[in-house]
Parts: structure tokens; sequence; C-alpha cells
């Protein structure tokens, strides 16, 4: 009984335990920026791989993994507590640099991006949830805002110096050698962290909405994908997203190539992207608490388009380095505001059971996104492809204006 008087939901109140999956979260994206300079010119240079869509199947394989994992790592979480998917998620990820260094055929490759699938549903859930779990109902969108802006700051710092490492030495094994720190780093943070159990028993005790708790995972499931249609278009725009990020992360490197940009300057281009994402939602996800989710949605997800089609319009490396920031920028907007306005709706006994299954069908849009830019570029080319996949998102902010609901009462200034 103490020890419940001593707990506090709150940023503040949790603000060391709060940090420490901050700095942990940096690391879980870390293992994925690893990849996404070089892996796609590996598969060219490497393993010969002419078809497009042949090259793009490691994005494939993590993007469905990682959904089918998001699906059941939240429910799991419920029964067996957030710290130990999270130190799970972890194991399985040191598997993933090793896999590649000694990989001597493709699907070897295909098997890594598996496993880093399972381990970015597992550990990158986890932080998200656990930070959810600690903070009030008006810090949400800061909470996710900081996590995911230490994700995609990993995501942005590792995609630079694998591109350098790669250009200063060889595509591998040298790069990959940084991701088994990094998995042992996140082992060892994943054992220091504390549980978030108690804090959740405590806001489920003080919820305020409606009382619908009792829900089987049929009923969150059919609520999240198409009942409720907040959850519908949240869940919409974050698959429209991941589907254009994974048409960016397998396309793009082959665009920059073809117009004849080196390896370093094509990581700067991929790492600048998620870089500008990373670092803009430490104001957007604020702003989202402030101001609202539904415009920042909206008009996130009209921008990720027309970012796309600037970059195809253009000609420069210094145009093409303001469209990735642009499209960086449009992407921040969008993804702690819709895990924030999904956690408004949410009760908190299935949130992490409905988060599950958002973050489930918005990372299959890396496969249905490579799946996508694949096909399209072998049957078209690289920019007719861009520039079709563009159309997603573009069609995601038209639902999030028309259906969408508001979910924060915006502040008075």
């Amino acid at each position: 009984m103490d020890n419940n008087k001593a707990l506090a939901i709150g940023l503040k109140e949790n603000i060391l335990q709060f940090s420490l999956l901050v700095v942990l979260n940096l690391f879980v994206g870390s293992m994925v920026g690893l990849e996404r300079t070089i892996l796609p010119i590996i598969g060219e240079e490497t393993f010969g791989l002419v078809s497009t869509s042949a090259a793009l199947s490691f994005i494939v394989s993590f993007g469905f993994s990682k959904a089918i994992m998001n699906f059941f790592a939240g429910t799991i979480s419920d029964k067996i507590g957030r710290k130990k998917v999270l130190l799970y998620g972890w194991i399985i990820g040191l598997f993933v640099p090793v896999l590649v260094i000694f990989a001597q055929a493709w699907w070897v490759i295909i098997v890594a991006n598996i496993l880093l699938g399972v381990n970015q549903g597992m550990a990158w859930s986890m932080t998200v949830n656990m930070k959810v779990d600690l903070v009030k109902d008006k810090e949400r969108g800061l909470a996710v805002g900081l996590n995911e802006f230490a994700g995609y700051s990993g995501v942005a710092l590792t995609a630079m110096v694998s591109g350098y490492l790669a250009t200063t030495f060889s595509l591998r094994p040298e790069p990959f050698y940084l991701g088994i720190a990094i998995a042992l780093v996140g082992i060892l943070l994943s054992l220091i962290v504390k549980d978030t159990d108690a804090h959740l028993k405590l806001q489920s005790k003080s919820y305020k909405g409606k009382k619908d708790h009792h829900l089987s995972t049929k009923a969150v499931f059919k609520k999240t994908l198409w009942k409720d249609k907040n959850l519908f278009s949240s869940s919409f725009a974050g698959l429209s997203t991941n589907l254009k990020d994974g048409m960016a992360w397998g396309l793009f490197p082959l665009f920059f190539s073809s117009v004849g940009l080196s390896v370093s300057q094509i990581g700067i281009i991929v790492a600048i992207y998620p870089a500008a994402w990373g670092f803009f939602q430490l104001f957007t996800g604020p702003m989202s608490d402030r101001f609202g989710r539904k415009w920042m949605i909206t008009l996130g997800m009209w921008l990720q388009a027309l970012s796309i089609w600037w970059i195809l319009l253009v000609e420069g490396y210094t145009l093409w380095l303001i469209g990735a920031v642009l499209l960086g920028v449009g992407t921040a907007m969008v993804y702690p505001t819709l895990i924030a306005s999904i956690s408004d709706v949410a009760h908190p006994d299935w949130r992490a059971s409905s988060l599950g299954i958002y973050r489930s069908l918005r990372d299959a849009g890396y496969a249905f996104g490579a799946i996508m830019a694949g096909v399209l570029t072998d049957f078209l080319n690289v920019n007719w492809a861009m520039g079709l996949v563009a159309l997603i998102p573009f069609l995601a902010g038209l639902i999030a204006a028309s259906k969408l609901e508001e979910t924060v009462q915006p502040s008075k200034i």
C-alpha cells in the first residue's frame, strides 16, 4: 500500500524512468537506421539483384514481421508486463547484425529483417506504451513526441554513420559491428528499466471516459480498424504514412544513385529525412496537446505527399535536401499525434491492445509500400513509382479532414 501511495502519474513525477526510456528508444531506432542507406545497395551490388521487387523484399519481410509482432506485443505485455517484452525484443535484435555480416545468400538477409521486425515490434512498442503509462492525459503528445524524436534520431544517426563506414571501409561487415554494440546496450538498458504495471493500474482506476474496459481482443480489433471513425481515420493515416516510408526506404537510395549521387551523399539525404522526422516531433507532439490533433494529422498527410512530388520535380542536391526535410516535417506532424489521438479514445485497460493493432496496420505499410514501389518500378520506373505512391497519404489526409473528430479541447492563448 505504501508503494501505491508513492506512485504518481505525470512526466515530472517519473522523470528518471521516462528519461531512461527516451535513451532506450534512441538505440531501438538505431537498429533500423543501420540498414536504410546501404541494404538496397548491398542487394544490387553484392547479391546482384536486378528486379527492384526482389531488392526490396527485405523491407517486405521487415514490415510484415513488425506488423504481426505489434499486433501481439500489446496483448502479451498486458499479460506478462512491458519490461519482459522489451527485454525479449532486444535479445532477438542481437541476431540481426550477426546474420547480415555472415549472409552468403539474400534469403539470410530476409530472415535477418524478419528478426529486425520482431525486435522493433516488441521494443519500440513497449517504449511507447511505458511512456504513455507514466504520463497524464495532456502530456501524451509530448511523451510520444519525445519517444519518436529519440527513435528517429537514432535512425538518422546510424543511417549517416553506416553510409560513412560503407564509403570508408566496405558495405559489409564494418557498419554492422555497430549494430552488435547497439543491441548489447539495448539489452543492458532493458534490464535496468522498471516496469510500469502499477502506473497502468492507477490510470485505469482514475479513467474518466466511457467504462468500456471489458473488451475482447476481437472487439478491440473491430473498434480500432472500422467501428470507431476516429480510430479508423488514425489507423488509415498511419498505414499511409509507413507505406510512403517503405517506398522511401527502398527507392530513395536507388533514385538518388540513378542521378549520380555518391553513397555518402545518399546517406546524408536518407538521414536528413528521419532526422527532421525525429527533431520536429519535439514540437508537433506538444502542439497537438495544446491545439488539437485533427488538423495536425490532416496537414501532415498532405505535406508528405507534396514533399515526394517536390523531390521528383526539382533537380539539385540542395533542393533534394529541402524535399527530404519537408517530408520529415510532414511525417513528424502525424506520427506522435496519431498515437496520442488513439490514446485519447482507448480505455487504459485495452489501450495497449488498440495501439498494438494500430501499429500493426501502420507498420504493414512498410511492406505494402515496398511491394507497390517494387512492382511499379519494374513495370514503369522509379519516378512513376514514387509519384503514384504519394497519392495514398494525400487520400489519407482527405479522410482525416472529413471523418476525424477532435479529441482535444484546444487551449486558449
